[in-house]
């Protein structure tokens, strides 16, 4: 399945990696952005590993392509609108057997193509795991884009940027949740300082993103 996504990926789109010396060789989280359908197609085409934990939106169970790469992939489905409490066992269970778990801090794809915010899940992943999160960008993706490009036979380019690795330490009990949303933020501000101003959406103005986008 690998092999028939990378084909087709080099067919209709030009894909850019950069960052790849930080991705670790262990077991990690790759928190990406979620602009189009194609944003784990290629994160597929750069990750070169059996292990990956990829959860997938229950709503593509049954479609005849995004089904397919995720049974082919081993998906773990998703119900992206409520707190799925299976689904998350299910990728802590999977994580405790080691590998990379790929996931969208977003849940789902930006209506807006930028940023919107972060749901806790991804803190409370890493937290809960010990992974090292590494912060993915991903430009160029959009469904609109790719559509029009594919319309006049033109490759989309699409570019993936991975920045360093980071730790998520989250206490038990009192603080715990505005502790979770202060290391989500900190993860899509991570995302948001590797993207081009108009990816940037919701986290445009937060205080973080523009300390880090000043450090680059």
């Amino acid at each position: 399945m690998r092999y028939i996504v990378r084909f087709a990926m080099k067919i209709i789109t030009k894909l850019e990696v950069r960052g790849i010396e930080h991705l670790p060789q262990g077991n990690f989280i790759a928190a990406a952005n979620h602009l189009g359908r194609l944003d784990t197609a290629a994160l597929l085409c750069i990750m070169d590993r059996e292990d990956i934990i990829m959860p997938i939106a229950e709503k593509y169970r049954n479609h005849p392509i995004f089904g397919a790469i995720g049974r082919a992939a081993n998906g773990i489905w998703l119900n992206r609108f409520d707190a799925d409490f299976s689904a998350l066992r299910q990728i802590l269970e999977r994580m405790k057997q080691g590998g990379m778990l790929v996931i969208a801090p977003e849940g789902t794809r930006s209506k807006t193509e930028a940023l919107q915010a972060g749901k806790l899940g991804v803190a409370f992943l890493a937290g809960k795991s010990g992974y090292p999160v590494v912060p993915v960008a991903v430009t160029g993706t959009e469904d609109r884009v790719i559509t029009q490009n594919l319309k006049r036979f033109r490759r989309s380019k699409i570019t993936a940027t991975a920045g360093e690795p980071f730790f998520i330490e989250i206490p038990n009990g009192k603080g715990r949740e505005v502790a979770l949303r202060e290391a989500t933020d900190e993860i899509m501000c991570r995302i948001g300082s590797m993207l081009p101003e108009k990816y940037r959406g919701v986290y445009a103005d937060h205080p973080r993103l523009k300390e880090l986008s000043a450090k680059q």
